[in-house]
């Protein structure tokens, strides 16, 4: 079980890395409910293991291209973000530790697996992967743009993905670059 979780998760992170075009030091948030990926209610039987499988899933993906992982924590730490501190030198951190039932087992993978954990209380991300629900709205960048993935589960838990795109301004005379979109 916990190998396909982990495939399932490499797989997302894959396709949402090249959706988005994700370039060394970019950003992707992750919001994870280990409950949902083993098939229970958001927050009501959290899995350390299901938690592990994704993370080493995701970070598979991530560390050969230079991309940082932004942890979301849930709501009893207020979706706090679990990051590396060399991906937000000059953050202004907040003292928490993130535990299975306060922080999520997902974020507290991520606190013991980086060589060197923050956390903070807000993140502008590149692009995002929400797994089961959790809500990661409030740490992509402002213009954030739903997209479709190869697979929209891991486990039991519902996969949604988004990229970001900078901001169109000018009004109707302006000329934009496609690149960017």
């Amino acid at each position: 079980m916990f190998e396909e979780i982990r495939s399932q998760a490499a797989r997302a992170a894959e396709d949402i890395c090249e959706i988005a075009r994700l370039e060394s030091g970019d950003i992707l948030v992750v919001g994870c409910s280990s409950s949902e990926v083993c098939g229970s209610k958001i927050g009501s039987d959290s899995s350390p293991e299901a938690a592990e499988a994704i993370f080493d899933g995701i970070m598979s993906v991530l560390k050969p291209r230079g991309i940082y992982l932004a942890a979301q924590c849930c709501e009893h730490l207020n979706r706090a973000i679990i990051v590396e501190r060399e991906a937000l030198p000059h953050a202004e951190i907040v003292n928490v530790v993130p535990q299975p039932k306060a922080g999520g087992s997902f974020a507290t993978a991520a606190y013991r697996h980086f060589a060197c954990p923050i956390a903070v209380e807000e993140i502008r991300a590149d692009a995002g992967l929400d797994i089961g629900g959790t809500l990661i709205g409030m740490h992509l960048k402002k213009v954030a743009v739903p997209v479709r993935l190869s697979l929209n589960h891991i486990g039991e838990a519902i996969l949604l993905a988004a990229r970001t795109r900078p901001k169109c301004i000018g009004g109707i005379r302006a000329r934009y670059d496609d690149n960017l979109m």
